[in-house]
């Protein structure tokens, strides 16, 4: 390899006739030889790999290895040349290196299905949050593509179309979450690989079901070896894959030089072009390539305002606009490639410019994740007051008042381009704080609903019905929708980081036993936001909050209908007409066409089934189930 001027190092075929036939070298596995700049030969992954190769924990620690390449840690092993413009004519190949293949236009091309369109718009998506490792219930090793492509008819019947694939891209360790990327082309062999992926999404995509893909550029897999740390220089300034400010002299300790950012890694070098290219076409790859849909970015905070000084903790200024212009860049050449590609940011900042237009200086995004919708609405690891805890704080069983005028608040900001949700991959069970000497775990939204108490007889009945209402608030709310998986099932066990391989949930047999009733609720409700245009609209009008009684209502409307929601946490019905008063209600008639109560859910029927409420000056009277919600529609 011969290094250009502009610093890359490549290869001239021309001068090398024994590198011109690609098919010699197919399934091959590489490394490249590095000379450090202090002499120091090191052996270093392609960090452009599209394969790298083993699928278990291994870890050669950088020496000669001659065993089944199976138990390799893909992350510390070796590349593979593959060509990318072939897909194995199987989902599942009998060997290594595989041996059909078809071309990738012929793999394509019954890509859709003309009665199922494939959703294009983040407001039109109902999100199904899924961890590949977390399935394959009763098998001992971690789920895998075979395991989703036997769950993509369950989906189907529970009708979301949309898919949110946690991080696929080569991570450290085959039980992890994927939040630890080293190799951003290359797609983790456990899981199993790139092919296999395609095979997904085309299957995902003949069913109308988009798949929106996790990625992580706020932190490289920390145990970097081979592949980011170090890569051609010891010298902490130029570990070029990292941003360092100073010289190492700078500091009694050489890390301090290196940035925090709130993750599990020190930040990227976002002012080397060749890191954000990395980044950037990556992403490019997995939409032409694999027609990924769209994205959901890890922390964004990280990369715009939380990089701080490792030494110190002050503020790099520098690099937060570095991280800003990155991002920018990646939207923008996003939706150069394809304009409909959906691009969704986990972002605590609430800084407006995020889902603006990068041509009016914002960063390019559709949407953000709303975490103080979930805080609010179950907020179960988040210690004081600060935060209205609805459905844990209904669950210790009092009838106390609940602080809906603070879930009213996030509510009515979900018409801001927001991505809702009532649980998601870090709040089920992985996240905690500590109060008085104890450990205080995050939790189920079942769980949660009933403060553990065992879920048998009436008491299922009232976690079931609270579950109505978390769920029936993120589907109904002004943003995109979003679940973490099983909770359709009612599931119970922890998912955390660390042994998620150990709680595993039987999908298929709690979908026909004890989560009958709640999959058959979330599939008709899901259904029932499909169904009307009003519900995928950005408008919203909180008409009525009252805490004691613990009730809320709001609009949705669009120019082609309005809907009037009516919620409860109430541990007891409103049987005697319930007054609401607004004068936006105005003089209507209404129809209640949806109830969290109906008894085909397990509950016990009360409503307004069949009735035509009539509103006059704004005054509206209706009956209210407990924990639960109705759903009016104007006539």
């Amino acid at each position: 390899m011969v290094r250009t001027e502009a610093g890359i190092w490549q290869t001239d075929v021309t001068l090398s006739p024994e590198l011109v036939n690609f098919t010699d070298f197919d399934h091959k596995p590489y490394m490249f030889r590095v000379v450090k700049d202090d002499g120091q030969v090191a052996y270093r992954t392609d960090l452009y790999s599209r394969c790298q190769i083993g699928q278990g924990n291994f870890d050669p620690k950088g020496q000669h290895y001659s065993d089944k390449y199976t138990e390799l840690d893909g992350t510390k092993s070796c590349s593979v040349v593959v060509d990318p413009d072939t897909v194995t004519t199987h989902f599942q190949a009998a060997h290594f290196p595989e041996l059909e293949f078809v071309p990738q236009e012929l793999f394509w091309q019954a890509e859709f299905h003309p009665d199922r369109p494939v959703p294009q718009r983040v407001e039109d998506l109902v999100i199904y949050e899924l961890h590949l490792g977390a399935l394959g219930y009763g098998k001992n090793r971690p789920g895998n593509f075979q395991d989703a492509m036997e769950l993509l008819p369950y989906l189907v019947e529970l009708g979301v179309n949309a898919i949110e694939l946690l991080p696929l891209a080569e991570f450290r360790d085959k039980v992890n979450w994927g939040y630890e990327t080293s190799h951003y082309f290359a797609l983790e062999y456990s899981a199993g690989g790139r092919d296999q992926l395609k095979h997904f999404v085309r299957e995902c995509h003949r069913n109308g079901i988009a798949v929106i893909l996790d990625v992580v550029y706020n932190h490289y897999n920390p145990d970097g070896e081979r592949a980011e740390w170090n890569y051609d220089s010891n010298v902490p300034e130029r570990n070029i894959y990292y941003w360092y400010e100073g010289r190492a002299s700078d500091y009694p300790d050489p890390s301090g030089g290196y940035l925090d950012n709130w993750s599990t890694g020190y930040a990227p070098r976002f002012h080397e072009e060749m890191v954000r290219k990395l980044f950037i076409s990556s992403a490019a790859t997995l939409m032409t390539e694999f027609h990924i849909d769209g994205f959901r970015v890890d922390q964004t905070t990280s990369m715009h305002s939380y990089n701080v000084l490792h030494a110190d903790g002050r503020s790099i200024a520098d690099a937060n606009l570095f991280g800003a212009k990155f991002l920018r860049e990646w939207t923008r050449t996003m939706k150069l490639i394809q304009p409909h590609a959906m691009l969704m940011a986990e972002d605590h900042s609430d800084w407006d410019l995020v889902t603006e237009p990068t041509d009016a200086g914002g960063l390019g995004f559709d949407a953000t994740w709303h975490a103080d919708f979930y805080h609010h609405l179950i907020g179960d690891t988040r210690p004081g007051t600060d935060y209205a805890k609805l459905i844990p704080t209904a669950g210790t069983g009092t009838d106390e008042p609940l602080a809906m005028d603070r879930f009213a608040g996030v509510l009515a900001r979900s018409g801001h381009r927001k991505v809702v949700y009532h649980e998601s991959h870090d709040e089920a069970g992985n996240s905690y704080y500590e109060a008085g000497g104890q450990k205080i775990s995050s939790q189920r939204t079942i769980v949660s609903a009933v403060n553990g108490a065992p879920l048998v007889g009436k008491t299922r009945h009232v976690a079931e019905a609270r579950c109505h209402f978390a769920v029936g608030m993120a589907m109904l709310s002004a943003g995109t929708p979003m679940f973490l998986m099983r909770e359709e099932i009612g599931a119970q066990k922890p998912y955390r980081y660390e042994d998620f391989s150990e709680y595993k949930e039987d999908l298929l047999g709690e979908k026909t036993g004890d989560g009958a009733k709640l999959f058959q609720f979330y599939r008709d409700l899901i259904q029932f936001r499909h169904a009307h245009s009003a519900i995928r609209s950005h408008n919203i009008d909180i008409v009525h909050v009252h805490n004691d009684n613990r009730v809320i209502a709001f609009r949705r409307w669009d120019e082609q209908e309005e809907l009037l929601i009516v919620a409860s946490l109430n541990n007891y019905p409103f049987t005697h007409e319930y007054v609401i008063q607004n004068p936006r209600i105005g003089d209507h008639q209404w129809h209640e066409i949806f109830n969290s109560d109906a008894i085909v859910y397990g509950g016990s029927d009360i409503g307004n089934f069949g009735e035509t409420m009539v509103s006059m000056n704004g005054y509206v009277h209706l009956e209210i189930p407990a924990n639960g919600f109705v759903v009016f529609q104007r006539l």
